[in-house]
């Protein structure tokens, strides 16, 4: 999935509103509880007057109901986005149906993007993640994967660095049948030609705190998005050891970043931030443990919000998060 290229779709890949018209609607209905099945839209297109009312109106007319709604149009600039929830009856209103409609609407509006999800339809989204030694936020996905907490299917898990048997890692892989690749790389060799072999199946990748540069080359070649924690709150202190420039610069608020990856070092478009205060009290053990708390939080934060259709690209370098 690839929510930062343009695109027009029926199944798959918070707001900043500085004066900008943002609204939030809201319905409830009563529908047979028996079978009712949540769905999620997102629309973007040109700015139009009827836009509203026509992905209302698609909803109604199958017998759906709106739970909400969150529309946003920049000030001073022609393009709308939104995103809704919505609860259906699936024999009613049959799943192909359903985009058959959203997708006459997008064309309606020469839209963007119009992408639909039904989680409890459609399958998770298959992700590979890339991990080097420091392993807290690797595990925190695994275990946020498989007890429900993120609605992700892990494929694989791809690392530079080697783990032994009997590590908790390489155990919980075996136990629910999760690859391990360990690809030691070089200087002059990234492995990105046998990464790619690897995670040519995948919706989306993940860097755990993966330690490697991904080349342009690469970015290219997989063509969808790729997720990456930063460990510090970005745009300061980008580059290697962020925890150390802060702790050395003596901050008072610490912080995690969740952002799409780019050529750039540390400047993809940001999805996700936290923070936490620290103080002179902290010495550099309890303040990269803070720093290790927040990354967990806010990677997982970004992939949920993510795999919820809430991240949109907005402009040529920020998000709409809905």
């Amino acid at each position: 999935m690839n929510l930062t290229q343009k695109r027009v779709s029926s199944s798959l890949p918070q707001v900043f509103g500085f004066g900008s018209r943002s609204s939030t609607i809201r319905s409830f209905k009563s529908l047979d509880s028996s079978s009712i099945t949540q769905g999620i839209h997102v629309f973007q297109c040109p700015d139009a007057v009827g836009i509203v009312a026509k992905l209302s109106d698609c909803i109604a007319s199958r017998g759906g109901n709106i739970l909400g709604a969150d529309v946003f149009v920049p000030e001073n600039k022609n393009v709308f986005y939104s995103r809704s929830e919505f609860i259906f009856d699936p024999v009613k209103w049959p799943r192909v149906q359903m985009d058959e409609d959203f997708l006459r609407i997008s064309k309606m509006f020469n839209a963007k993007r119009s992408i639909v999800r039904v989680p409890k339809l459609d399958p998770k989204l298959k992700i590979a993640v890339l991990a080097s030694k420091q392993e807290h936020c690797l595990i925190d996905l695994l275990h946020s994967g498989q007890d429900g907490r993120l609605p992700v299917d892990i494929t694989r898990v791809i690392s530079n660095h080697d783990r032994g048997p009997n590590t908790h890692v390489i155990r919980f892989l075996e136990r629910n049948g999760i690859p391990y690749h360990y690809l030691p790389t070089t200087k002059e060799n990234k492995r990105e030609d046998e990464i790619l072999d690897l995670v040519q199946n995948t919706d989306f990748l993940v860097l755990a705190r993966y330690m490697q540069l991904l080349s342009g080359k690469f970015l290219r070649s997989y063509r969808k998005d790729i997720i990456n924690i930063h460990h510090g709150l970005l745009p300061s202190f980008k580059g290697g050891h962020p925890s150390k420039q802060a702790f050395d610069a003596g901050v008072k608020l610490i912080g995690a970043t969740s952002h799409f990856v780019t050529e750039e070092l540390d400047a993809g478009p940001i999805i996700e931030q936290m923070v936490e205060r620290v103080s002179h009290r902290d010495n550099m053990q309890s303040f990269v443990q803070k720093s290790e708390n927040l990354e967990k939080q806010c990677l997982a934060k970004a992939i949920k919000s993510y795999c919820e259709l809430r991240v949109l690209p907005y402009e040529e370098n920020r998000t709409v998060v809905f």
